[in-house]
Order: C-alpha cells, then structure tokens, then sequence
C-alpha cells in the first residue's frame, strides 16, 4: 500500500481498527523528529526523545481512544516530552555546546538549486532565527515550531499543545512579534 494510502487507511480508522503500529512510526517518525530536532538542536537527544514518544505510544496504544487524529495524539506527547527535557538540567551543557552549531536543522532548507551564495544566506537567517528562539518561553517556543517547523495548523497546535486556539494564536503572534525583533526585523 503507497504511504499516502496507508495514511489515509489509519487516520480514518479508530485506535481498536488500527493494528499495524510499524505504519504509524513509519509515517509520523519524520515529523515528531523534526519537531524534536528544532526544539532540542541536539541530534541525539532528538533521536532518544523520538523513540521515548513512540514508546510512549506503544505502550499506550490500547488506551487510544481516536477523539483526536493519530498524528495529534503523537504531537501531544512529544510535546509533553521536550518539556520535560527542557526542565532536565542535565541537557542544559549539550545544549551551550550546540548552540554554535550552524548545520543544525538548517542542513534540511536546502534544494539543490541555490546558488552558494543564497545557501549561505539562507543558513544564517535560519541560524538567526533558531537563535531568536532560544529567548522565547517554553509554550510560545512549542507553538512557533509546531507552526513552522512540522507546519501544523492552529487547530492542530492546540490539540496537540493543550491549549485553546485563541491561546495558540496568542502565543504565535508574541513569538513572531519576539523573533522579528531579534532578526531586527521590525513588525
């Protein structure tokens, strides 16, 4: 079955239809890595908190009741899981360490069709706004990334972040309004 087919076969089906976990890691492993990646800017801590989400799931995959879609669900929990990380002061040296990191998740931007020069420009306003968002709060940084980096729409932040979607939207407009800001972009 092609991935888009298979997508639609689960995310149309309830929890106790669903049997084949191995095609929901398949098709959302990507998007909660990435999620992970931009919010943790560490590889391993992103691959260790990926396979804790999947685990999670795994484990809590009877219990899924399907009220929100597959991919919510598992956004929810990556989520709560790069909040607790981000509590977890023993990341703090990997990440100042990183910090300086300039392939990051910047490495992913590219097409093949930049010239070198726009690549490198491109790599450092993308380095600039993974900087920016260092600054930001724990919620209003969720928000930011979930909106730009896994590109889900502001119903499915809030699903998936706990919060209303005047809430999101609120926490969106700060964290855009705070990035600018450091970009010296003004509103």
């Amino acid at each position: 079955m092609e991935p888009a087919a298979t997508a639609t076969a689960i995310m149309g089906s309830s929890a106790a239809e669903t049997t084949n976990f191995d095609s929901v890691v398949h098709l959302y492993w990507p998007r909660v890595f990435r999620f992970a990646l931009a919010s943790l800017r560490d590889r391993d801590a992103a691959e260790a908190l990926t396979q804790d989400c999947f685990l999670h799931a795994y484990k809590a995959w009877t219990r899924f009741r399907g009220e929100a879609s597959i991919q919510t669900w598992l956004m929810r929990i990556a989520v709560n899981l790069v909040r607790d990380a981000s509590r977890n002061r023993r990341l703090q040296f990997w990440r100042r360490l990183r910090a300086e990191d300039s392939e990051g998740i910047g490495v992913y931007a590219r097409d093949g069709r930049l010239s070198p020069e726009a690549e490198t420009l491109l790599r450092e306003q993308i380095a600039g706004i993974w900087k920016a968002t260092t600054c930001l709060p724990e919620r209003q940084k969720s928000v930011f990334l979930l909106r730009f980096a896994d590109e889900m729409t502001l119903l499915e932040i809030a699903a998936a972040t706990g919060l209303s979607e005047n809430a999101v939207k609120v926490h969106l407009y700060r964290a855009l309004r705070t990035v600018r800001t450091h970009m010296g972009r003004p509103e």
